[in-house]
């Protein structure tokens, strides 16, 4: 077999090399991030084969190969037998704190990944297979997951650093900072409450979620009577939403549930919102056409085969005409943000 030369073909093919290597190399990665290789380095640049054997405690052979795959990924460099992280690598796995894509990559690895391999028979089946994995009879994994706090902090502590890692584009929204009580519907570990106070000291904030979930979220924000975000545990469904709110704020939530379900939340949110109040819808975007977006697709592929077996990362025009459907005027959406984010901005008339 051999392929023509155009660019565009050797483009596409040193594409699918890197995919089909990709999942050797991402456990590398990750591998390195559990012995703490890149925070070693950040701390100590230019060290020696032999350092980083004492420090790590891996037989020569494994860190040698260890470390060629590191190399090879780019993320460290080697110069006279000396290793440093490469820029990308002290930006995004050097640090260890809640934003670091350590957190991202452990979740995914621990989580997302082993899941893809029922990826046939979920699409066959039209079922999230990959739940099969974690013990109970709910029909998602955030609700099996109430049961294993492990893994679920896991969980949480991976999409709260990429939360923060895709944060700005609804921070940077003026138009938060104008309501006087927001409602964080889905609100997870609190991530995005936390960081909504600290820039709009004036709002207000509840954080609506499952009962496990809002116990994690007391981690990262202060409740009580006289806290800016207050913590409301309940089912997003089955429950109702407060009424003393002039903003609704679903983050990274509704590409998790179908088309009805998505319309019966937006109904609440319509019903629960006076005149003249706001409803912000912040998340993935695939393009119009939904032929672009690799973290859309990887999306859309883990909810399908793991979360909830259904719902996807969709384009913007779907929550635009979703929106007007249940009585929002005024529809609009800023598209094109930071790691394939939209927000779409919905008024009640």
């Amino acid at each position: 077999m051999s392929l023509d030369s155009s660019p565009e073909t050797k483009r596409v093919y040193e594409r699918f090399q890197l995919i089909i290597n990709g999942p050797a190399l991402f456990n590398a990665i990750v591998t390195g991030l559990d012995l703490d290789v890149f925070p070693y380095l950040s701390k100590n640049p230019q060290s020696t084969f032999e350092e980083l054997r004492e420090y790590t405690g891996i037989p020569s052979h494994k860190l040698r190969i260890l470390l060629q795959a590191l190399c090879a990924t780019e993320l460290l460099e080697k110069e006279d037998g000396r290793y440093t992280n490469s820029s990308v690598a002290e930006e995004l796995l050097a640090d260890e704190g809640p934003e670091s894509w350590r957190h991202i990559l452990i979740g995914w690895q621990r989580i997302y990944y082993p899941a893809f391999t029922h990826m046939t028979s979920a699409l066959r089946t039209g079922t999230n297979t990959g739940l099969a994995s974690y013990p109970g009879s709910e029909p998602t994994l955030y609700q099996r997951l109430a049961k294993d706090s492990e893994t679920e902090g896991i969980l949480h502590a991976s999409m709260g650093a990429f939360t923060q890692q895709s944060m700005p584009g609804l921070l940077e929204n003026a138009e938060i900072g104008s309501l006087r009580h927001l409602l964080d519907v889905g609100g997870g570990d609190g991530t995005t409450a936390a960081a909504l106070a600290k820039r709009h000291p004036e709002t207000r904030i509840t954080v609506f979620d499952m009962p496990s979930v809002t116990r994690i979220a007391e981690q990262a924000v202060q409740s009580g009577s006289d806290s800016q975000v207050r913590l409301h545990p309940g089912d997003i469904f089955d429950d109702p939403f407060p009424r003393d709110v002039d903003g609704i704020l679903f983050s990274h939530v509704l590409e998790v549930f179908d088309a009805e379900q998505i319309l019966h939340l937006l109904g609440k949110a319509y019903e629960a919102l006076p005149s003249g109040g706001k409803i912000f819808l912040y998340g993935f975007n695939v393009t119009e056409n939904e032929t672009r977006g690799l973290l859309a697709a990887r999306l859309s592929l883990y909810l399908n085969v793991l979360a909830s077996g259904q719902g996807m990362a969709y384009p913007a025009a779907d929550y635009e005409a979703w929106l007007r459907q249940v009585g929002f005027s005024t529809v609009r959406s800023v598209t094109d943000l930071p790691y394939e984010h939209g927000l779409t901005i919905g008024t009640k008339a």
